[in-house]
């Protein structure tokens, strides 16, 4: 049998952690909880679950997850966020996957996300396919932004969706697009990355396109259409904020 570790990191989510913790039971073997400073009853919670927990300040999520995995036993790994909760149809394949001998080193599954109290089936959210299942040996997290397992060879596929429930207002949507995209432009400007006016005035009107037709957000009704908004406004600010670096470095080099 495949034994799993699944792991989880967290910061203040008492709320969502049951869910997931609960959606795991039955088929996790152990369960991996790295905290990076709750003050709510996040820690209660996971241990409530079985789950072994462990304190790491935060850096960013690539080396909170590496760090996690790192204290699992299991010989597979699973990463689950908060936020998360496995569907009726994925766990009963993870545990048909539990009684079978695995060949390749990682496993995806297609991702549903509920945004504003609705399912997005479109809009290029959907299947949003996760790699989350894979042999500790054969994978490691890289990435600032938005961390990607690495590994060699190809994916295989489980059924079943992995439930995601996300953003529950439009200005919890804000907040989160003026974050990342803050984080993005540094990381273009760390890359070397100079041009941004044309980026910005084009690439704007084309995601709020892609999104909302070529993609079939307007199949999402009102929420396809607050999607392909905030993804262009993403864009827009991304690129604005570039501007903004590379214009603060013109302006040191100049004096």
């Amino acid at each position: 049998m495949n034994r799993i570790s699944f792991c989880v990191i967290t910061l203040n989510v008492e709320k969502n952690l049951p869910r997931a913790l609960q959606s795991a039971q039955g088929i996790a073997d152990e369960i991996i909880v790295v905290d990076c400073g709750s003050t709510d009853r996040t820690l209660e919670i996971a241990r409530e679950h079985g789950a072994k927990v462990f304190f790491r300040a935060w850096t960013n999520f690539s080396d909170q997850r590496n760090f996690a995995v790192a204290q699992a036993s299991s010989e597979w790994i699973y990463t689950l966020d908060a936020d998360e909760e496995l569907s009726e149809g994925l766990r009963n394949s993870l545990i048909a996957w539990k009684q079978q001998n695995a060949k390749l080193n990682a496993y995806e599954m297609p991702r549903l996300t509920m945004y504003m109290g609705g399912w997005i089936r479109h809009s290029g959210w959907y299947p949003n396919l996760q790699r989350r299942l894979y042999r500790k040996d054969a994978g490691k997290y890289s990435g600032i932004v938005h961390e990607t397992l690495e590994f060699e060879g190809e994916a295989g596929y489980l059924k079943g969706d992995l439930l995601h429930y996300t953003i529950k207002n439009f200005a919890e949507h804000e907040a989160k697009t003026e974050k990342y995209s803050t984080l993005a432009a540094q990381k273009m400007f760390d890359d070397g990355k100079r041009s941004w006016r044309a980026a910005m005035w084009f690439a704007t009107p084309w995601t709020f396109l892609q999104s909302f037709f070529i993609r079939g957000g307007f199949l999402d009704g009102h929420r396809g259409a607050l999607i392909a908004q905030m993804a262009a406004r993403s864009v827009r600010l991304k690129f604005r904020m570039l501007g903004t670096l590379v214009r603060k470095e013109q302006n040191n080099k100049s004096r």
